[in-house]
């Protein structure tokens, strides 16, 4: 077994401990250096009773069989200290330590999230609709989660317009959720990008949506929100991409929330009204590099 698979399998012994914390462990490993190495240190020296009775090179052969399992199903296995592994995940704080995928895994990939509501308007479906199209003809990759309602819209419109889209779905990467959903997550993961942070065989939970939501806020440069309710995962994810220092798309729709207009006072925050002026404003965040610093650089988002 190459170094490169020895330490993935390490990480995957390590995440398969039970009550494990994986950002915690990720920074063990960052700051040891290597997964090897934290696993010799933390087999055999558990706070049960009794030790581990598997040892290192047992639970690294039994880790490596399963990722040799995974990727004879088609499902690709990226620890963070992969080469491959996304650029852009990697500096957030929420960042998988592990990341499962189906279809084209790339190391850059200029995005944008288009997130909204699970029951969405009709004004609500046409917008999202139209601002995937663009975004695809204008060769950026749209980026959702999946969902019924906003979701679907701009991962169809995306598709129909010979663009490139990646679904970050919350869960297991075998499952299907929502199951009217399955034919399409199949077309995305052929022709564009399937990816989760959760084992493959993982139901959906409480706890999962909005740990898809960092991800997928990590994922992209932006997040628009189409619409979104007091309570919907999408204001989640607006709330994550400012930690993030990723700007956000409000639209008129969505500022009818008290949520939304509380963040329109935001630093990296633009309030659109009009598909025109939030292709304007996705286009002007396209063009921006920010700096090191932050949102702190950012022009004056506020459109109104």
């Amino acid at each position: 077994m190459d170094t490169a698979m020895t330490e993935r399998a390490a990480l995957v012994a390590l995440l398969r401990r039970p009550r494990v914390n994986w950002s915690e462990t990720a920074l063990d490993i960052q700051d040891n250096g290597s997964a090897r190495a934290v696993l010799d240190r933390t087999v055999g020296h558990s706070d049960t009773l009794f030790p581990d009775a598997d040892s290192t090179a047992d639970l690294i052969d039994a880790a490596a069989a399963e990722i040799a399992g995974w990727q004879a199903d088609g499902i690709g296995v990226h620890a963070f200290f992969d080469a491959a592994y996304p650029a852009q995940l990697l500096g957030i704080r929420e960042m998988p330590p592990l990341l499962f995928s189906r279809g084209d895994l790339r190391l850059h990939d200029r995005a944008v999230a288009v997130v909204g509501s699970r029951r969405a308007s009709a004004d609500g479906l046409r917008i999202a609709r139209a601002v995937a199209t663009t975004l695809a003809g204008r060769g950026v990759t749209v980026v959702s989660g999946l969902a019924s309602g906003i979701d679907t819209a701009a991962h169809s419109a995306a598709l129909e317009a010979g663009g490139r889209t990646v679904a970050v779905i919350g869960t297991g990467i075998r499952r299907y959720y929502p199951p009217d959903n399955r034919r399409l997550q199949d077309h995305i993961a052929d022709v564009g990008l399937l990816i989760s942070q959760f084992w493959p065989d993982a139901p959906p939970s409480r706890q999962s949506f909005p740990m898809r939501n960092a991800v997928m806020s990590g994922y992209a440069v932006a997040t628009v929100v189409v619409e979104a309710g007091e309570t919907s995962g999408a204001r989640i994810q607006a709330r994550l991409a400012l930690q993030h220092g990723r700007p956000v798309v409000l639209t008129s729709q969505v500022m009818q929330c008290d949520w939304a207009r509380a963040f329109a006072e935001k630093p990296g925050v633009y309030v659109v009204h009009g598909t025109a002026q939030l292709l304007e404003a996705v286009d002007d965040i396209l063009s921006y590099q920010p700096t090191e610093a932050g949102l702190e650089n950012f022009p004056d988002f506020a459109l109104r």
